[in-house]
């Protein structure tokens, strides 16, 4: 179960369903983004469930992550606005009325604008209010929380005032990461879990991802100086983001 294990770092190899993973009130932040069920080719993972199957799995892994939280953990939850493939679907909407169920608080939105990134596939009927399409090139960040939104304890923040000004902007505009060049089918930029962390948590804090994918959250929680736990349901990821971590961040240089 547990892939690889150091003092700050901990990858495991299970399906995030599985609440017996993890004790209650073991994490301080969550930084994901969740398969968007559009039919991506995961190595061992249905992408393309009815989006009722969709909305039940999203309550199942959102309600182990609220039994894993502790009272102040904040949740950064990266789905896109909609989909259409299939049918149109809202799906941050959808997502943040499942999150409410599962028993989480929300706070805020924040719009990720993707500058290399186009949605768009077709225009509809084109010049003709007859049937456009209208599709918008972002992305968001759902920011929920436990029970508390306030930290009940002092912590060392590292975050400058030149970040915090910027940050707490609602719309963030970066670039999206190539898939290629990670060696995965859906990446997150850095630059995601680099805002969140920075912003939301203290160093020393325990940074929790239940969808690791090609490792990203993890690399930025331990060179931000935080702890990082992950799950991930394919062992071939496991081994990506473990490379990724021995070379973006040094074994032997954690802590």
């Amino acid at each position: 179960m547990i892939y690889f294990e150091m003092d700050n770092l901990k990858l495991v190899n299970a399906d995030v369903l599985n609440r017996n993973l993890f004790e209650k009130e073991s994490f301080d932040l969550i930084i994901t983004s969740p398969p968007y069920n559009v039919g991506i080719e995961y190595d061992n993972y249905n992408d393309e469930m009815s989006y009722k199957e969709y909305l039940d799995f999203s309550y199942k892994w959102l309600s182990n992550c609220y039994y894993w939280s502790k009272k102040s953990t904040r949740m950064c939850l990266n789905v896109p606005l909609d989909k259409n493939k299939g049918g149109a679907r809202p799906v941050a909407s959808d997502i943040t009325q499942i999150a409410l169920k599962a028993g989480w608080k929300y706070k805020s939105t924040i719009i990720w604008a993707e500058k290399n990134i186009s949605r768009r596939t077709a225009w509809g009927s084109w010049l003709s209010a007859s049937a456009p399409n209208v599709i918008a090139p972002v992305e968001v960040i759902i920011i929920l929380y436990k029970e508390e939104w306030k930290k009940p304890y002092k912590g060392t923040s590292d975050i400058t005032k030149e970040e915090f000004i910027a940050w707490t902007n609602g719309l963030w505009e970066f670039n999206g990461e190539s898939k290629k060049r990670i060696g995965h089918p859906a990446p997150f930029p850095r630059e995601l879990p680099k805002r969140c962390i920075k912003l939301f948590s203290y160093v020393g804090e325990v940074v929790f991802d239940p969808f690791v994918g090609s490792g990203t959250t993890l690399i930025e929680a331990l060179v931000n100086n935080r702890k990082a736990v992950g799950v991930e349901i394919s062992k071939e990821y496991c081994e990506l983001a473990k490379k990724r971590i021995e070379k973006e961040v040094g074994l032997l240089n954690i802590w």
